[in-house]
């Protein structure tokens, strides 16, 4: 019995231990005002000026009339230079995995590298909360969720993998948005597909401006889109609410049986069917789901090329977005920016289709940028590319919209094509859009 104490009081001390470690002091905390930014990137530039200064990021402003995006951020400005297969070797210390098999497999495909520009803002209401999360915010014991912390970055001063990952998953959002895409495949024959097209609703309930710790019951994502085409699954519906505590919850009303079901798959390896099964779920925005399938593991901070203020690309059109094979080199802006490189390897008694990936995580926004994924005998098999998108009116940078290329067997999903339609971040909507009710409601009328 006294064996067992022994070791029972070891583990509540390791415990213990954890919890004191996940917080940071009041004195750590006083970096975010001086040498971090508000959210706890690094605030200078790079010794060779190559990454600047944080200056405060874009600055907030409404949306001119008929702007998508702000599709000229900085007008006039061209490459500095472009990589490709025939110069890769030189930058090889900072470009992904994926990036380089790209770089190798596809003639024509190559980086146009443009000045660095940090334009990553938030609101001062987040940068509050994130100063507060600082001393506050603690993992669980089984690091399966976050105690103590809400409306802004959770560890602004992350020590873990656990940590930086979970910033991901609750990285700033707007309170509300809404807006039409469409999701694309590209064939490993060179050929461009409609997969859908699709209205999304999107709510941050933990985000919403005069929330607080005690108010918060942990929702910290509603999201309800409804398909218009093709014609066939017009008026198909998905519902998912995510909550910090236990889970995600996933219905969807299926038009030909007139009725909503649960929809639990809508979740990790589940091939994505509003994208023709060409992505998984859990690969949109880099990583849309819990982290509970993966131990994370820090690897540490680089400087590395990355796809950045592609409002550009965001905007093109499906003909001029794409040739065959991959995204137009002619309209993807790429940028040197810090990001935070954490590994994920299946945990034990888990199952994934993707047995192992490496995440690299931007400093300014704490979302994914790009993504590599390998298969279980641990060769490259995938890339995530996502792009980011500034939103003046809040103002925020998101990163949303996400190319997935296959490296083995060729093509791509590129999830949320925004050109042509509508983005707004007016609302909120009620909760009680984002209930089954409603979205039985709604699809039999």
């Amino acid at each position: 019995m006294s064996k067992y104490k022994l070791l029972a009081g070891l583990a509540m001390s390791l415990m213990a231990v954890s919890s004191v470690l996940a917080a940071v002091t009041p004195q750590e905390a006083e970096r975010l005002k001086t040498d971090l930014t508000p959210v706890g990137a690094e605030r200078a530039g790079n010794k060779d000026g190559t990454i600047p200064a944080w200056d405060g990021g874009m600055k907030q402003r409404p949306r001119r009339e008929g702007e998508l995006f702000p599709d000229d951020l900085f007008p006039g400005e061209k490459p500095l230079f472009s990589i490709t297969a025939q110069n890769m070797a030189q930058y090889a210390d900072k470009l992904a995995e994926g990036t380089k098999d790209l770089l190798q497999k596809y003639p024509g495909y190559r980086l146009d590298i443009y000045p660095t520009h940090r334009t990553s803002s938030l609101p001062q209401y987040y940068y509050d909360n994130t100063f507060k999360n600082a001393t506050t915010a603690k993992l669980a014991p089984d690091n399966q969720s976050v105690q103590g912390a809400f409306g802004g970055v959770m560890f602004p001063i992350p020590k873990n993998g656990w940590e930086v990952i979970w910033n991901h998953v609750l990285r700033p959002m707007p309170p509300s948005w809404k807006y039409g895409a469409s999701n694309l495949v590209g064939s490993s024959d060179g050929k461009l597909n409609l997969a859908s097209r699709f209205d999304n609703n999107h709510e941050s309930p933990g985000n919403y401006p005069g929330m607080t710790l005690e108010k918060w019951n942990g929702d910290f994502g509603y999201t309800r889109f409804t398909t218009t085409e093709p014609s066939f699954k017009s008026g198909e519906s998905v519902l998912v609410r995510d909550n910090l505590f236990s889970g995600r919850q996933g219905w969807q009303y299926v038009t030909g049986q007139r009725r909503v079901r649960r929809a639990p798959t809508v979740a990790y390896d589940t091939p994505d069917f509003v994208a023709s099964g060409a992505n998984y779920f859990d690969e949109a925005v880099g990583y849309w789901g819990m982290p509970d399938r993966y131990e994370w593991t820090l690897v540490g901070k680089q400087e590395l090329y990355v796809p950045y203020n592609d409002t550009k690309f965001l905007a093109s059109k499906p003909a001029d977005g794409f040739v065959p094979y991959f995204a137009n080199p002619d309209k993807v802006r790429w940028e040197l920016h810090r990001v935070w490189v954490v590994d994920a390897v299946l945990a034990p008694g888990k199952r994934h289709a993707v047995p192992k990936r490496r995440f690299y995580i931007d400093e300014d926004t704490w979302g994914t940028l790009i993504m590599d994924g390998f298969d279980a005998e641990g060769k490259l098999w995938r890339e995530s590319q996502i792009m980011s998108l500034p939103v003046p009116e809040v103002p925020i940078l998101m990163t949303e919209a996400t190319l997935v290329y296959n490296l083995q067997a060729g093509g791509f999903s590129f999830v949320q094509d925004y050109a042509g339609e509508y983005f707004t971040t007016s609302g909120p909507r009620p909760e009680s859009f984002y209930t089954s009710d409603s979205l039985g409601a709604e699809g039999v009328r």
